[in-house]
């Protein structure tokens, strides 16, 4: 191995094994996102100073919804992936559609699903469908960083050859140095996300209903733009016109409806006041 390269930590994608069954970190990560973003959504509707007032929805409302957001991220998830990413491979093989343990979840899809939950579950309840976006985008982005976390440990979706110093050599990505692209994502997608929202959070954006929502959908497309420029694009779909990447194809799009929740929210109502 060439000495600038920065060894790739061979960690075991099984955490725990029981017998037949196996604890992987993958998994982990998706059970600890969604209780550290619960933990989190709470803190955030307790805190009356960000809402201008009482929150337009109360703790119980949150942790009813949990459940449907979580039913939503899987299986918008991976409805995603089997659409947009190895449709053919599924379609000649329907039953690995409900394999989730090996993998392929979609970020768009798995937005999308959690769009419906919210929406679903907010005209149930009656509560602001705008609201609950906005807090369900807020700690989004913890969920983001601990699952490239995971494809990191899990040593998939790994980068494009590069000669940077701090490149890897990742196994099943053959003997040539690539960018450690999942941990690019881990910091973009989540914790700088999770800071521009927090931000924006204090400033008093969640008294303007859907504009966290627009910003993380903006800052999420952005983040995911830019990474895909590193990240080797997935082999059985390779690159589409231009160069451009299935992920960036689907982030083009977010974007420019993140900017239209982000408009709707400046233009429509005062902030909620004090």
């Amino acid at each position: 191995m060439p000495w600038h390269l920065i060894p790739y930590p061979q960690i075991d994608p099984i955490l725990v094994r029981i017998g037949p069954l196996a604890v992987r970190w993958y998994a982990l990560a998706y059970i600890a996102g969604i209780l550290l973003g619960w933990l989190y959504a709470r803190a955030l509707i307790r805190n009356q100073r960000h809402w201008g007032g009482p929150a337009p929805m109360t703790l119980a409302d949150f942790d009813d919804f949990v459940l449907w957001v979580t039913l939503g991220i899987i299986l918008g998830g991976r409805a995603g992936y089997v659409l947009f990413y190895n449709l053919p491979h599924f379609l000649a093989h329907p039953v690995e559609i409900v394999a989730l343990w090996h993998g392929g979840m979609s970020f768009h899809g798995g937005f999308t699903g959690c769009v419906l939950a919210v929406v679903l579950f907010a005209r149930r309840r009656g509560v602001s469908v705008l609201s609950l976006g906005d807090v369900t985008c807020a700690v989004g982005p913890i969920g983001l960083f601990l699952g490239r976390l995971a494809n990191f440990v899990n040593g998939e979706l790994w980068g494009r050859p590069t000669d940077v110093p701090w490149a890897m050599i990742f196994p099943g990505g053959g003997a040539v140095p690539r960018h450690p692209s999942q941990l690019y994502e881990a910091a973009l997608e989540g914790l700088a996300l999770l800071a521009l929202l927090w931000l924006l959070i204090r400033a008093g954006a969640l008294r303007r209903p859907g504009l966290v929502v627009g910003a993380f959908a903006c800052g999420y497309a952005v983040a995911r733009i830019a990474c895909e420029f590193f990240r080797e694009p997935d082999v059985q779909l390779g690159f589409l016109w231009g160069g451009i990447t299935m992920g960036q194809l689907l982030s083009i799009p977010l974007f420019f409806v993140g900017l239209a929740f982000i408009l709707y929210a400046a233009r429509h109502g005062p902030p909620r006041k004090a």
